[in-house]
């Protein structure tokens, strides 16, 4: 538990055989649930989460026997979290591109009744950004302005960042089987969660990027 609360970490993953376990074996002490997404993988995956999940009880393996893309991963994660009653869900990639030491500052501004749904950006300072291309910059800024047009959060950076945190009241009122299934999944979500006037907040956090392959 983290601060009284009941934390479950998704961890969609399609094809990181190379970077599954890291993931894995990264996750804060204090989650109390792991699902772990296999969307359909044709590599060794799906045996790599099972071998884990051995070690470590928390872990709970979960397999599409096709690939429905990542949103639909989340989503699935999302339901198990509803039907094991975890008071916040956080997202994270199974690529090992996101800081798992970072994860409180996701909790927080939830817990504190500031805020039912946080998102990374690392859009705000330029050392933030020392990590991204030009290219991925580019294309997240046209992406983020189009995200605020179609969402109604103006003040919102950076919607393709899939690091977040969820509370459970939040995910309750959501209709799981309507979100976007592949790559467009954050952006479909935050229009979503803007219809029930939901208070979504930014974090910020630097662009971390290493041996994975961007699968957009």
């Amino acid at each position: 538990m983290y601060r009284d609360r009941t934390i479950a970490v998704v961890i969609p993953a399609y094809n990181e055989e190379l970077l599954i376990s890291d993931t894995l074996s990264s996750v804060p002490a204090f989650v109390d649930k792991i699902y772990a997404i296999d969307d359909a993988s044709r590599d060794r995956t799906q045996e790599i989460v099972e071998e884990k999940a051995r070690q470590d009880p928390r872990i709970v393996p979960i397999r599409h026997e096709r690939n429905l893309g990542v949103g639909a991963a989340i989503v699935s994660g999302y339901k198990r979290a509803l039907s094991d009653t975890m008071n916040i869900t956080v997202v994270m990639a199974g690529d090992n591109q996101m800081d798992p030491e970072l994860m409180p500052l996701f909790l927080n501004p939830i817990i504190d009744n500031k805020a039912d749904y946080t998102k990374g950006n690392r859009l705000l300072s330029p050392e933030y950004r020392k990590g991204m291309s030009s290219w991925r910059f580019f294309g997240n800024t046209v992406l983020t302005f189009m995200t605020k047009f179609s969402s109604g959060y103006w003040k919102l950076m950076d919607p393709q960042n899939g690091y977040t945190a969820i509370s459970r009241r939040t995910l309750e009122r959501l209709n799981l089987d309507s979100v976007y299934t592949r790559y467009g999944y954050c952006n479909d979500l935050l229009v979503k969660l803007n219809v029930f006037g939901f208070r979504v907040m930014d974090v910020e956090m630097p662009a971390r990027y290493g041996r994975e392959t961007s699968k957009i």
